[in-house]
């Protein structure tokens, strides 16, 4: 796991914390990465291998390791100090424009006497390093998209780091993955124009080039890039909404990969034996959040009672501290119509404290008052006996009896059927809210 912190303006320990409480909520775990418990040196690699409590590497950290190759660079000649002002950068670019040629740095520096950069580097004029781009096609293998060109002349002459202690992007990544022996760069399309500067860094240092792959897109539903205007793009954001990680994983999957059959639930283990980056397509997927919670409802079926008890108090969305009986019990008759943890409450809730309802919800259609109030109190006499409320269902008309009686133990207009809430409750808060429901039409 690999921390990308250069750009101070932008880095945060917050966001570090966030991805990390994310990746371990998830379940996807690392297994390298630097600790001061111990560590040992392995023969074969460039970078120092460790053992305990792992990482993650923190580009912040590798700053000495990434100097080093800038000098390199700067010595052979394949780098320089630019010392442009943004004015004569916005002219160059606005001259190229005027001319219908693609923007790019005119390489003026480049010309510049060694002496004359001591001088300008020793009076402290604000400058950055730039990687001199080959005048020359980059072409290479891309996982998913097959053979991609670019004409690296087209791109002029790249910034590498902002100062010889300040690397930028696409030189520190270029260094860390080849210390730390990276074989394949998996990353979205939107980083497809970085590869051809990484790949002539590459080939610049003598590094090796790892195998590329460029992923489609996640879209919004109207096809732009998924944003926070249409969709949550935050994990921690669908952890609180009470999503489940096998879920997540499961749904986020299939956003632009598939199975070789129609299956849309894959556990994790299916998961990692099926998968094939060739099956990968190249268009964009869009976010279905409906999709999500209908993956989500899946999983929801598949925990037992007590699973999903767990769940909800880790979640927060169990109130107070109930009976493993009564939580239990609520659970079993709410699940099938939960599709996330956050439903729990608005589904259930009654079971633990009645909320105020009026009194008109617990007359069933033109039934009168009075009537209501006699059918109430009549099974104030009988309750728990199932038997006997049915009995004097049929009698007086099931509408007639038990569209009070569940009213009145669940005080909503949707809800389980009454007597399995009866049931869940037991004779005691039955009785009291029936109770509730006579003294409301009294």
């Amino acid at each position: 796991m690999r921390i990308e912190d250069t750009d101070l303006e932008r880095s945060d320990k917050k966001f570090e914390k966030d991805i990390i409480e994310s990746l371990k909520w998830l379940g996807l775990d690392w297994d390298e990465g630097p600790t001061i418990e111990a560590e040992i040196q392995n023969p074969k690699s460039k970078i120092q291998k460790y053992v305990g409590a792992y990482g993650p590497y923190r580009q912040s950290e590798r700053l000495d390791s990434y100097e080093k190759y800038l000098h390199k660079l700067i010595d052979e000649n394949l780098a320089y100090y630019c010392f442009c002002t943004k004015e004569q950068l916005e002219d160059d670019r606005q001259a190229m424009l005027t001319q219908g040629l693609a923007p790019k740095y005119s390489g003026r520096c480049r010309l510049l006497k060694p002496e004359e950069v001591e001088v300008k580097l020793k009076s402290g004029e604000n400058h950055i390093i730039r990687f001199k781009m080959p005048e020359t096609k980059i072409t290479f293998k891309d996982l998913i998209r097959d053979s991609v060109t670019f004409d690296a002349g087209l791109m002029g002459d790249i910034a590498i780091a902002k100062d010889i202690k300040v690397p930028l992007y696409n030189f520190a990544v270029v260094i860390d993955d080849y210390e730390m022996e990276i074989s394949h760069v998996i990353r979205g399309e939107d980083h497809l124009a970085n590869t051809p500067k990484q790949i002539a860094l590459q080939k610049a240092l003598g590094f090796p080039h790892p195998h590329y792959g460029h992923l489609p897109l996640i879209l919004d539903p109207d096809r732009s890039k998924m944003s926070k205007r249409y969709s949550v793009t935050s994990i921690k954001e669908y952890r609180d909404q009470g999503f489940l990680p096998d879920a997540l994983i499961n749904f986020i999957a299939l956003l632009g990969w598939h199975p070789k059959d129609d299956r849309e639930i894959l556990s994790r283990d299916v998961l990692v034996k099926e998968f094939d980056i060739d099956r990968i397509q190249k268009a964009g997927a869009v976010f279905n959040e409906e999709k999500l919670e209908w993956v989500n409802q899946q999983y929801l079926k598949r925990y037992d009672n007590k699973t999903l008890a767990s769940l909800l108090k880790i979640g927060g969305f169990v109130r107070g501290e109930p009976s493993e009986r009564l939580l239990t019990g609520a659970i079993e008759l709410t699940k099938e119509r939960m599709k996330k943890l956050s439903d729990f409450p608005e589904l259930a809730g009654f079971f633990f404290e009645l909320s105020d309802y009026p009194s008109e919800l617990l007359i069933w259609k033109d039934v009168s008052r009075e009537k209501t109030l006699e059918n109430l109190k009549a099974l104030l006499e009988i309750i728990p006996d199932v038997a006997a409320v049915m009995k004097l269902a049929e009698e007086r008309g099931r509408g007639e009896v038990l569209w009070p009686l569940r009213a009145a133990l669940s005080g909503k207009q949707a809800s389980p059927g009454p007597l399995e809430i009866m049931e869940v409750l037991g004779k005691s808060e039955t009785a009291k809210r029936i109770k509730n429901a006579i003294n409301k039409l009294s």
